[in-house]
């Protein structure tokens, strides 16, 4: 498992902090409204990554260097999406709000979820390394 000192896991929340207000005060021209019942958007993305994809039938996420990418894909609602972790350790790909969950993907393998048959902005992180954040929308 992979764990970080006092000091670095300071530094990484300090680094993720400045990365989420960096994000929150761009405008990307899209703006998203969360649906009923789903978790608000958070449009928090990883510091060497931003990322969008949209899937044209066969959505994926791939896992590498403890980071999602894209960090942001849109799909339709019921659509399965495939995560492949091309990682050195396990990672999950879990709603914040639980509307889906891959489980743990080891090293080399895929997990994949059905996506929410509700329209909406579903924010996402790994369960094992909670850093690690991508968001969802179903449309």
């Amino acid at each position: 498992m992979f764990r970080l000192s006092g000091k670095a896991a300071a530094a990484m929340c300090l680094a993720v902090a400045t990365a989420c207000a960096v994000t929150a005060c761009s405008d990307n021209g899209s703006h998203p409204v969360a649906a009923p019942n789903s978790v608000p958007a958070v449009s928090n993305s990883s510091p060497s990554s931003g990322e969008t994809g949209v899937s044209n039938g066969a959505a994926q996420v791939v896992i590498t260097n403890f980071a999602f990418s894209p960090t942001t894909l849109t799909v339709t609602p019921g659509e399965t999406v495939t995560v492949l972790n091309k990682d050195s350790t396990a990672h999950t790909l879990t709603a914040t709000g639980k509307a889906f969950d891959t489980g743990d993907i080891t090293p080399g393998k895929s997990g994949s979820f059905i996506a929410p048959t509700i329209p909406g902005t579903y924010s996402y992180i790994c369960m094992i390394h909670q850093f690690m954040h991508g968001t969802l929308t179903v449309k």
